[in-house]
Parts: C-alpha cells; sequence; structure tokens
C-alpha cells in the first residue's frame, strides 16, 4: 500500500483482509489511512463470513466497506426427477454434446464408510455403483466444486448435483465443472434426496438453458456477505454499500481447463472480492468527472444515491429472499448514474479523524500508530463515533436523547432548496433541524442537527432501522439510520 501511495495512484481496490480489530493493529486500516491522508479512495472487501452478523472486516470509516450481491443474470441449469419434478441451479458449465437422458441417481452417504464421502472427497468415492449415475454430493468438506467433481468423474459418475447449505438458502453458485454438474438450493437438494429415499429406482437428467436475463429479485444479498455491526466501531454503519459479487467473469491467470494454447483466461468467480473491484470502477469513474472530490466525497455520493429497491420495486432481499438487514446493505445498492450527480455530499474532514479515534478510548501511543506521529489525546476535544461526518447513521442506546451534527455541502444547482423526510426506526422518535435547507452557490457548507429519542414503549433489544432523506426538485440524498438497543451490543 505504501508503494502504490508512492506511485501516485487515485484508487486502491483491496480484496483482502482478516476479522473486525482494533485499527491501530489492523495493516489494511492503517495503510488505508496514509492513503486517505494523501487523496486516495480505498475501497475493500467486507469479507465472506455471512450470513452472520457482525464478521465484516475492514471497517474503518476512511475505508469504503463493499458487501455482495447478485447480478439479473443466471447460467441456469435444471435436473429433472423421473417423477417429472424440475429444480433450478446454476452451472458455468455447458456442453454441447451433453446426452440429456435420464441417468441412475447415486447417494454417497448411504453406506458410506468415509467420512468425506458425502462431500465427494478425492478419493472417497470407490462404489463400483457410481458408474453410469448421477451423484448427489453436499457442499462443503474443505473440497472445491472442481475436485468434487473429479472425484465423481474418477469413478465413472456422468454427472453431479452439488446441494448447497441452509443458512445459504436462495444463493447459488455458477462454477466451470469438469463434468456434466449443477449447483441448486439446500431445500431442493432435501426434496431430491428424499425422492432417493422413496423411490426404487431414482432417475434424473440434467439440462443446460443457458444464459438468462431478467431476475426481478435481482440484486439479493449473497449469502457470504459479511453483515455488520462493526466489531471495532459499532457507532459506523458497515457495510457501506453493497455490489455485484456472484458469478462474476473475472480475469484469470490460467485456463481455467488446463489448455496451454488458449486465450481463454477467465474464471466465473464469487465473494465480495468481486464486488470490492466493482465499487473501485465506479469510484475511479467519479474521480475522473471530479477530479476535487476527496476519498470521502466520492464515498458519500455513492452512498446517498444507492438503490435500496430490486427490479421489482421491492425492498432489497437477503438470501432467504426477504427484507435485507441494515446490517447486509448498508446505504443500499451501488447506482452508478445517480451517484454522478449527488445534489449535496458528505465531506469527512480528514482531521476529524484524530477526536474521532480518542473517543474510541485508544491510547495516545495506539492513536500514534495510525497517525505515524506523536498524540496527545488530553488536548484533543474527542467526539463520538456517530459525531463524525458520515453519510450514515449507526446508533447504540444507552441515553434516551442524542444529539449529532452533520454538514453537507452542495455539489448540485447553485441555487436549491433541500426539504427532509424522516422515516423513524420504530420506537425512536428523529428530529431534524432545520428541517429545511436552502443554498445560495456551489460548494456551500450547511449543518443540520438530528436528535434520536428513545420512546418510553419502544423494545428493550434488537436492531431498528430507518433513514432520513433531503430532497430537492431534482435530487434526493439518503442517509440510512440503524438503531441499536441496549441488549444488541456485545455481538
Amino acid at each position: 500500500m505504501d508503494a502504490a501511495i508512492d506511485d501516485g495512484v487515485d484508487i486502491l481496490s483491496i480484496s483482502l483482509g482478516g476479522s473486525s480489530r482494533s485499527f491501530y493493529e489492523d495493516p489494511i486500516a492503517l495503510g488505508a489511512y496514509s492513503a486517505a491522508q494523501r487523496g486516495i479512495l480505498v475501497s475493500c472487501s467486507a469479507a465472506n463470513n455471512g450470513p452472520y452478523e457482525s464478521t465484516l472486516s475492514n471497517d474503518a470509516p476512511w475505508i469504503m466497506t463493499v458487501g455482495a450481491s447478485t447480478l439479473d443474470r443466471k447460467l441456469k441449469a435444471t435436473v429433472t426427477l423421473g417423477n417429472q419434478k424440475v429444480f433450478e441451479g446454476e452451472s458455468a458449465f455447458h456442453p454441447n454434446d451433453h446426452n440429456s437422458a435420464f441417468s441412475p441417481l447415486f447417494d454417497p452417504s448411504l453406506n458410506a464408510t468415509d467420512f468425506d464421502s458425502p462431500y465427494c472427497g478425492s478419493g472417497t468415492l470407490n462404489d463400483p455403483e457410481i458408474k453410469g449415475k448421477i451423484v448427489v454430493c453436499m457442499v462443503g468438506g474443505g473440497y472445491s466444486m472442481t475436485q468434487k467433481g473429479q472425484a465423481v468423474k474418477d469413478a465413472g459418475g456422468v454427472g453431479m448435483i452439488v446441494v448447497s447449505t441452509a443458512d445459504y438458502g436462495f444463493t447459488m453458485f455458477a462454477e466451470a465443472h469438469v463434468l456434466p454438474a449443477l449447483y441448486i438450493t439446500y431445500k431442493d437438494g432435501m426434496e431430491i434426496l428424499d425422492y432417493m429415499n422413496t423411490t426404487s429406482k431414482p432417475t434424473a437428467k440434467i439440462l443446460f438453458q443457458g444464459t438468462i436475463i431478467g431476475d426481478k429479485d435481482a440484486p439479493v444479498v449473497a449469502a457470504f456477505s459479511s453483515r455488520g455491526p462493526s466489531y471495532a466501531s459499532p457507532g459506523i454503519l458497515k457495510p457501506d454499500i453493497i455490489g455485484p459479487g456472484v458469478n462474476i467473469i473475472a480475469a484469470w491467470p490460467t485456463s481455467v481447463e488446463n489448455k496451454t494454447n488458449t486465450k481463454s483466461t477467465f474464471n466465473i468467480i464469487s465473494g465480495t472480492s468481486m464486488s470490492c473491484p466493482h465499487l473501485s470502477g465506479v469510484a475511479a469513474l467519479l474521480k475522473s468527472k471530479h477530479p476535487t472530490w476527496s476519498p470521502s466525497a466520492i464515498k458519500s455520493a455513492i452512498m446517498t444515491t444507492a438503490y435500496t429497491v430490486n427490479f421489482a420495486n421491492d425492498p432489497i432481499l437477503d438470501e432467504r429472499l426477504l427484507p435485507a438487514n441494515i446490517f447486509a446493505i448498508g446505504a443500499g445498492h451501488v447506482n452508478p448514474s445517480r451517484a454522478n450527480d449527488p445534489g449535496l455530499i458528505y465531506d469527512t474532514q480528514f482531521k476529524d479523524y484524530l477526536p474521532y479515534l480518542c473517543g474510541l478510548n485508544y491510547t495516545n501511543r495506539q492513536v500514534g500508530n495510525l497517525l505515524q506521529r506523536k498524540v496527545d489525546c488530553r488536548e484533543v476535544k474527542s467526539i463520538p463515533e456517530a459525531q463524525l461526518n458520515y453519510p450514515s447513521f449507526s446508533i447504540t442506546f444507552g441515553e434516551v436523547s442524542q444529539t449529532y451534527t452533520r454538514t453537507v455541502t452542495n455539489v448540485g444547482e447553485a441555487k436549491s432548496s433541500y426539504s427532509v423526510e424522516v422515516a423513524s426506526p420504530p420506537g425512536v422518535s428523529v428530529i431534524v433541524k432545520p428541517s429545511t435547507m436552502k443554498f445560495s452557490k456551489l460548494n456551500q457548507k450547511l449543518k443540520y442537527q438530528v436528535t434520536f429519542t428513545k420512546r418510553v414503549n419502544s423494545t428493550n433489544g434488537g436492531v431498528i432501522q430507518g433513514f432520513l432523506k433531503w430532497t430537492s426538485k431534482k435530487h434526493s440524498v439518503r442517509s440510512p439510520i440503524a438503531v441499536m438497543l441496549e441488549s444488541t451490543i456485545g455481538f
């Protein structure tokens, strides 16, 4: 990262990370701080430990933390059972010469002597009965899809059905399989196994449908996409944004078919390692159009203009196809076109990170480790996390009432008027003053205050969410609000 800074890059795209930890001992947070200080936007993967809470990494406020979503494109494959039931899955292997006749099904978990047999582990499929059959393999066990497929192929199998885990819901992966195969949901897998257990001669056939565009549920939060709240700084809402990260066609150093004379050096990969570079690309476009914007200005433009609904105009869903939690989507799904003209931006002043870090109760040495200079927090007026001039709000209720200030900069029309709209989280009163902001010139800065008050009859635990939105004739500037009630704290 220091070398990239010295090279004079504009954007750092980092698909790396460990678990959330204090920023002074997080090497990416340390490097990103130096980069942000020099005007370089740092875009990082949120991590792939979802769908569980407080699993994200790269959660410093000077980093753009990116979660993953699906596209409206499917690389569709189906499996049809002997009873004519059809189940939809995905596969990146669509052979032209595939024999689509029915074949017997085989469950390697039956009469298995090896623990890894249900996972189709390498060298575990020794039953001669497998020859000529489609094998049902469970995902996991430490084996890749390619290893599972190769084990089935070596045992004489003619196809493979990979069954997901229950936690992954409707998230499915298209892999470059080594034989006719598809990935299906856990629910569908259990139905197939039930059919096999109640039928004397179970059969199935796999059909490949090609690329299908137009999934109305998209974008859906990927099951693996790590969720907030942030462990290191729960007062900053993370992830910041989500973007495409499932079944992404990406450059790859070698042929996935192990061919030496080929230009097909691409693979299909899923992960926040794929969504992060999408957002880095959007940030680069914004930087080229607005070269004077700071990293926090670019991040603000991306966050406040994000989609919060899918193609069906319903709230963005998670892997269960239920409305996604605010700690899964942050501000929402990236909308590059709108981000180019956000109207207002929350331009976090770099000097504000020092009172923010002192407010985290770090020692002088720990803060100095980040800033690369001596610091005395006794000489600094520290601020609570939620006071940082961030485009979102993450509130933890200990006190009954909390007030925070935000400063917005006008980058839209020189003369413009914005009115506030508030969707208060249930059980919380949100009062914004003033309720109208009038700008007379470009780059003018105005302040507003938000007071959050917990109502007497509100619940005592859990996470509730809402938003506040500044609207003019042309622009809509939305900030999500996450409220953690007392019994939620502790992660």
